[in-house]
């Protein structure tokens, strides 16, 4: 996985509260187990027509609206704990995605997928909004090591698990993670043995 530490990047606004894992990528494209190619179908029903043509005024098909950074509705990742949502935000592109409530399972397969779910109350979500659409060029500022966000005026810190936290700062998966404190284990074990 890439690291992530500081972002600072432009925002795509999705004002939509229950955003579920079908509308995040429909169940008929979950039929490959490679995570290649699932941001072409990321919100497919909202992005494009029966007949494969673009829905012009869906906002990932407006050309002014760019960056790494989703910023969502509340409820965001509810329905069905398909991981393959979280493969299709970071194969478009998605590093961090912003919302005032994430379903737990989302929260859970994003972090896995270095996938940052920052989780802000309600009132500085409407903010954020707000302030994107006065200016769509707003810089929006996460830094994960410090644990916060910024945009504007705007300086809040979020939360995040300790280890989630590691992961994403240095790129691991689970696997990296143990293969970074390799010695530790192996100390611990020695030690362990000549106790037994």
């Amino acid at each position: 996985m890439e690291k992530l530490n500081i972002m600072v990047s432009t925002a795509v606004p999705l004002p939509i509260e229950d955003i579920d894992t079908d509308q995040i990528i429909p169940a008929r494209f979950l039929k490959s187990v490679s995570k290649e190619g699932f941001g072409q179908n990321l919100f497919r029903d909202w992005r494009y027509n029966q007949d494969g043509t673009i829905i012009n005024d869906f906002i990932l098909n407006n050309d002014k609206y760019k960056g790494k950074i989703l910023v969502a509705g509340k409820n965001f990742g509810c329905g069905s704990s398909r991981e393959h949502a979280a493969w299709s935000l970071a194969d478009y592109g998605f590093k961090v995605v912003i919302s005032s409530f994430f379903a737990d399972i989302f929260r859970g397969n994003a972090l896995n997928n270095g996938i940052l779910p920052l989780q802000v109350n309600q009132d500085v979500l409407n903010n954020i909004f707000q302030i994107l659409e006065r200016d769509h060029q707003t810089l929006l500022e996460v830094n994960v090591d410090a644990q916060t966000l910024n945009v504007g005026q705007i300086n809040v810190s979020f939360d995040i698990d300790p280890y989630k936290k590691v992961c994403l700062i240095n790129g691991y998966d689970d696997i990296d993670y143990l293969i970074s404190i390799k010695e530790e284990i192996e100390s611990f074990e020695k030690k362990r043995i000549f106790t037994l």
